[in-house]
């Protein structure tokens, strides 16, 4: 029998797109702002860190953290985000996204601030302490994965949802921005204020030691957009799904988005007590039912976000590497360590600004148009011909006449990224999923994602290392070279592809329909689940 869909939940859905719509964007928005502020500026001053902590007097190049060191500052903000997306997504499910929204924003807040401060001045006790604080601050960005687009998901209407969820995840753009041109700001002020020679004409005074506040401020710059948030997300009421559907509290849902939408609504608490008693929609994550009904949904979301972000991640953390051995930044040796700082903010800013950010909003403007789905697989297969076009004739990009069409070539690979998986991997799982668990799935899916980034932060720090020795970084074994791990990422995301036929399209259809929430199960003489939609007249049969 046909079951009605709530009448609150159905006013979310028809909702003309209002001002509470743009204010949920921008107070979830600001905390991706942050969240890539975050993880993105780490990359900015590692060699700075080097420079600073590991300087061996008589080299002939200037200092770098040792490879474990390295992989432990690039990677261990990922670890911790891979924690909270787990932990937080389940706790969003528990005690409802509100109450858990306020935590993981506190915990940047601290942890952004912690980063920029040590315990001593030995290179172990800077590191042990900066490790220390950025797992606990990715722990928090975590927590606003599937949080922020639960909350935005379950808020938006059907027919821009999609828009409105990327248009959150888009604000990373703005966050990887924000940390280039921060960057440059401070690295400008110090250079102008402190003025060094290049390192092969002094290397100790190369370094001024005003360049250790550098990249603390850096850091700590990150808990300023958090910050200036909180009040905000306080004051949002809890979604209407989650009140209705988890807590089963019709009154405060409907006296919630009565306020929000600013129309009377029925509170409907009968309505919500008979669906409780009602079988077929209160099976658990691990149970036979979820693996029926979403198995193959939750394998899509896992897989195509593990693979995205080994490309993406490895891409975007050693940019300044492939930057340096096109020879589009100078050789290390000939700039001081607040030049080499403003050089890597200045590429990595100018790649954001061309093609990282449009991207984003390429996807804002046409996901409800041609489909998460379309999106998704037209990304993967360009960024695998554009990783292809870089990797294959490498040597080709190398020569200094040919640097400019390199960057126009690794910009579209990052264009096609975010006007593609990197955003609609953080979209589909917040669509396709039951209210009860969705918080706890897109967590899941999320933590794949970060596996796949530490994959791609770990992985490609080793395997893009020259056979050459006097080409390598001190301190690493000969890896693969760029060229070959640039053919691994083009593979990784030819397999993305493949796995996104998993993935369904969630195109203008409410969450209820999407999650199967809105359908009844009877089972007839024959052992057959016969499952009716709530308001359609397509009638499905699966066997028991």
């Amino acid at each position: 029998m046909a079951r009605e869909q709530l009448q609150v939940l159905n006013a979310l859905d028809v909702a003309k797109t209002q001002w509470y719509h743009f204010t949920a964007i921008v107070i979830a928005g600001m905390g991706f702002f942050t969240d890539a502020y975050d993880l993105f500026c780490i990359s900015l001053v590692t060699k700075l860190l080097g420079r600073i902590y590991y300087h061996h007097d008589g080299a002939l190049k200037p200092g770098t953290l040792p490879p474990n060191v390295s992989a432990a500052v690039n990677g261990v903000a990922f670890c911790g985000t891979l924690a909270g997306q787990l932990f937080f997504g389940w706790l969003g499910d528990k005690l409802g996204r509100k109450k858990v929204y306020g935590m993981t924003l506190m915990l940047m807040v601290i942890c952004s601030i912690a980063s920029g401060l040590s315990f001593g001045d030995r290179p172990k006790a800077v590191m042990a302490t900066l490790c220390f604080f950025r797992f606990w601050l990715g722990f928090g960005i975590g927590g606003d994965y599937p949080l922020s687009a639960t909350i935005m998901s379950e808020y938006a209407n059907k027919k821009t949802r999609g828009a409105f969820i990327a248009a959150v995840f888009a604000m990373q753009g703005f966050g990887i921005l924000a940390g280039g041109m921060v960057a440059i700001i401070l690295s400008a002020a110090f250079k102008a204020a402190y003025p060094a020679p290049a390192y092969q004409v002094n290397p100790l005074a190369s370094t001024v030691p005003q360049a250790d506040f550098v990249w603390r401020l850096i850091l700590m710059f990150g808990a300023l957009p958090a910050a200036l948030t909180y009040y905000w997300r306080m004051k949002m009421p809890e979604t209407a799904r989650y009140t209705a559907l988890v807590a089963k509290n019709a009154k405060q849902a409907a006296s919630d988005m009565s306020k929000v939408l600013q129309v009377e609504l029925e509170a409907e608490p009968e309505k919500i007590e008979r669906f409780a008693q009602e079988k077929g929609n209160d099976f658990g994550l691990f149970s036979k039912e979820f693996l029926r009904r979403h198995g193959l949904h939750l394998l899509g979301t896992t897989s195509t976000w593990f693979l995205l972000d080994i490309a993406f991640y490895s891409q975007n953390l050693f940019q300044k590497d492939i930057f340096s051995a096109i020879g589009w930044i100078p050789p290390a040796k000939t700039m001081n360590a607040l030049e080499e700082v403003f050089r890597i903010a200045r590429a990595q800013t100018l790649i954001a600004l061309c093609s990282t950010v449009p991207g984003y909003w390429f996807t804002v403007l046409l996901i409800d148009r041609i489909g998460r789905f379309t999106i998704q697989l037209m990304g993967f297969f360009f960024m695998t011909v554009f990783m292809f076009a870089l990797a294959i004739p490498y040597t080709h990009w190398t020569h200094r006449e040919n640097r400019i069409g390199f960057v126009i070539m690794y910009s579209l690979t990052f264009f096609f990224a975010n006007f593609g998986p990197n955003a609609t991997t953080f979209v589909v799982p917040a669509e396709i999923f039951p209210a009860r668990l969705r918080s706890t799935c897109h967590g899941i899916s999320a933590a794949a994602g970060k596996a796949g980034a530490i994959v791609g932060a770990f992985g490609f720090l080793y395997a893009a290392q020259p056979k050459d020795p006097s080409k390598r970084d001190a301190g690493y074994p000969a890896g693969i070279g760029i060229k070959n791990s640039l053919i691994v990422l083009g593979c990784i995301n030819a397999l993305g592809m493949f796995f996104t036929l998993l993935v369904p399209e969630s195109k203008g259809k409410s969450l209820e329909e999407l999650s199967a929430e809105n359908e009844n199960e009877n089972e007839d003489e024959n052992g057959t689940v016969e499952m009716r939609s709530r308001g359609a007249n397509d009638f499905r049969t699966a066997p028991v």
